[in-house]
This record gives structure tokens, sequence and C-alpha cells, in this order.
């Protein structure tokens, strides 16, 4: 497998030794991050930063790790109850009376949507190029969950992240919605929840 440097900007201190010990220059850049072209992963950058700013991540992630469905439901449960307790944090944020009211309930605004994200992370979305990482920006796409939604954001991360992994297109004949599903995996529609002999593979 091969791997590739990468620089966490935020890390980076500006101690320039990545620059010294880089044996093709690709650490050598003016806008800081590493030159893919040119990295041959092999980590000398990496473990000369004194800061650890920068990373070996491989060229290419293996397929996700599928997920049991009971566990999934039950992380779209609580994913989707800790949405609705941001929402109302942010609300009653916005209405405050003090400002030591308004920071605390944004705090609570900002830690419910951390664990919303380990959630969503958890239910198996960890790799963007993964097929349900597509499904759920597919789905997002066609059936937006409000009207300001950025739809052209969500069509344009499909446009530039490759799937790397093999996905079969099914029809569910109860809502007649079309998706796609992991390959070797059962699939589900996601918007009516059907299942088995309820579902057709589109050719």
């Amino acid at each position: 497998m091969k791997y590739l440097a990468v620089r966490n900007l935020r890390l980076c201190t500006k101690d320039c030794l990545c620059l010294y010990v880089c044996p093709t220059g690709a650490t050598d850049t003016e806008n800081s991050v590493i030159d893919a072209a040119k990295c041959i992963g092999c980590g000398d950058c990496a473990r000369a930063c004194p800061s650890g700013a920068i990373s070996l991540v491989p060229e290419r992630y293996p397929p996700q790790q599928p997920k049991a469905a009971p566990v999934l439901a039950q992380a779209a449960a609580l994913a989707e109850g800790k949405a609705r307790a941001e929402k109302l944090a942010a609300a009653l944020a916005d209405g405050a009376g003090s400002d030591g009211l308004y920071r605390l309930l944004r705090a609570v605004e900002k830690s419910l949507r951390l664990v919303n994200e380990d959630l969503v992370r958890e239910s198996g979305y960890m790799l963007p190029q993964s097929a349900n990482a597509r499904t759920l920006l597919t789905e997002l796409r066609d059936h937006p969950p409000g009207p300001d939604f950025p739809t052209d954001a969500a069509e344009a991360l499909l446009a530039r992240i490759p799937c790397n992994e093999a996905t079969v297109t099914y029809r569910c004949t109860v809502c007649g919605h079309v998706f796609t599903a992991t390959e070797g995996e059962t699939p589900v529609c996601p918007l009516c929840r059907a299942a088995g002999d309820k579902l057709v593979k589109v050719e």
C-alpha cells in the first residue's frame, strides 16, 4: 500500500526541517500543501517534523467496514435526537437574556454537534469515498432536509470524490425510490425502510 505525506497547517510551526530531509522536494511548496505528485511516502518528513504536523495517509483507503442494521437504526435515532437538541439550543441562545446564558447555550449547541458527528462517523460514514457516504450525499441532494440545504455542495462532492466500493442500484417497489447500496450488504430503502423482496435490482 502506498502512503502520502500530508501537513496539518494548524499544527505547523514553520520549523522547516521537512524541507531538508525530503528527498524529492515534495514538502517545498508555495502554499505549504505537500505535493502529492512528488511524494514517495518515505516518511522522512513526518519523522523530522518537531510539531507533529505531518502524517502519512494511504493513497487509497480500504472499503468501509459494514455496520449491522440494528446498530445503524439506533445510531440514526440518536443522531436525530441530537440534531433536534442542537437546533433547540441554538434557538434558546438567540433569545438568551444575558451574555453568560448565551455563551453556555452556544457551548451546549457545539457539544451536541460534536457528539452527533461522532455518531455519524460510528455509523460508517468515516470515509467520504465509501459507498454509503455517496448514498447519503445522493439522498441529501435529491431530498434536501430543508429549503436552505446546499444541494450544489452535495453535487460537487459527488463529482469530486470517487467511490472505492462496488455498488448495486435498487428500486423500491413500495415507494418507488431508486438508491444504491454496497455490494454484499443487505439493502434497505432509505425512505420507507423496505427490504427483501420489496427491492429489485436496476441494471
